[in-house]
């Protein structure tokens, strides 16, 4: 996330710090401003009182050549706003996308029909979505905040550790979460936890894509800290890191389209979507996030059947209101 937030304050987040806690704030020169002299001289008013680091007298005379920020970008508190803004508005990027891509060309709209698909059930998985993604990106912050103040071990260049690891570090990193994940998974099946925490992500029995981020907030961070700890106790390349954590994202959301298609080759060592459908229909099996070893190694895997199709109950319940009809 380091890369990210510099990346950011290279084409962006400099300039936006500039306007908004000038230097020229806390110096006794006047200094241009885009704002209109009046509105100029109450914001500066008001953010001289925030606080910022010491700025010395050569600094603060500065300010008259040239715009910029009293909170430089190594300022924790600019820091964890702009990593704020950032993950909050990457993750309804990420969300929205990838939901909608696959909602329009993978989800099969069929399952719609299914007696247990709810009234508005798209747009409910929306909205408990959007209430749940600030509050679970906020959550992940003091990790990211870790990243960037040099805390993990995610190093820079490839040969630092070889190539064989770099590779074999992708592996470890799936094994490392998904059986962490499995494990924070069945937990909150716990009746208090599940309850209290996991039972707003069951409420979708045939959910659709919409529904990958539809859970309580807490939920959605618990299952997400096995990504952030893998940093802090095993290297991994900072390019890597970044793309697994998308890939992480892409997936839990293709998982989530209720598609129970068996027969293929990998499904005995993949938790595909078969595998996650009839975690949300039977609500006690298949907790893995990628891989079935850790349900089979726990007694809660079930395999995918084409008997067990949720949409074997849409044909079912067609054919029963047709029959009515008659």
């Amino acid at each position: 996330m380091d890369l990210v937030l510099s990346i950011c304050d290279t084409y962006l987040l400099d300039s936006v710090w500039a306007k908004l806690v000038p230097l020229s704030a806390f110096s006794t020169y006047n200094t241009s401003s885009t704002l209109p002299p009046s509105a100029a001289s109450s914001w500066n008013e008001f953010i001289s009182y925030l606080p910022h680091p010491k700025l010395s007298p050569e600094v603060l005379h500065d300010a008259n050549r040239r715009v910029v920020s009293a909170w430089p970008r190594d300022y924790i508190p600019r820091q964890l706003i702009s990593l704020s803004m950032i993950v909050i508005l990457g993750a309804f990027l990420v969300y929205f996308i990838f939901a909608t891509l696959s909602y329009f060309f993978i989800f099969n709209h069929d399952i719609k029909r299914h007696p247990r698909f709810l009234k508005n059930q798209v747009r409910l998985e929306i909205m408990s979505s959007l209430r749940a993604l600030p509050v679970m990106s906020l959550m992940t912050v003091p990790f990211f905040e870790a990243e960037v103040l040099g805390y993990t071990r995610l190093y820079d260049k490839i040969e630092t550790y070889g190539y064989l690891y770099f590779f074999a570090s992708i592996l470890l990193f799936l094994l490392f979460t998904d059986y962490l994940i499995y494990w924070v998974h069945r937990s909150l099946h716990i009746p208090f936890l599940y309850k209290h925490l996991h039972k707003a992500h069951h409420r979708w029995i045939v959910p659709t894509p919409f529904a990958a981020h539809a859970f309580h907030p807490v939920d959605g961070w618990a299952q997400s800290l096995p990504y952030h700890f893998f940093v802090f106790i095993f290297p991994m390349h900072r390019l890597l890191y970044l793309g697994l954590f998308w890939f992480v994202t892409c997936w839990t959301i293709l998982i989530h389209d209720s598609d129970l298609i068996t027969g293929h080759p990998l499904e005995n060592i993949i938790n595909g979507p078969a595998h996650h459908t009839l975690h949300h229909i039977y609500f006690t099996v298949n907790y893995g996030q990628y891989f079935t070893w850790a349900d089979r190694m726990g007694n809660s895997y079930r395999h995918p059947e084409p008997k067990l199709d949720p949409l074997l109950e849409v044909k079912k319940a067609n054919g029963d209101e047709k029959l009515k009809q008659q």
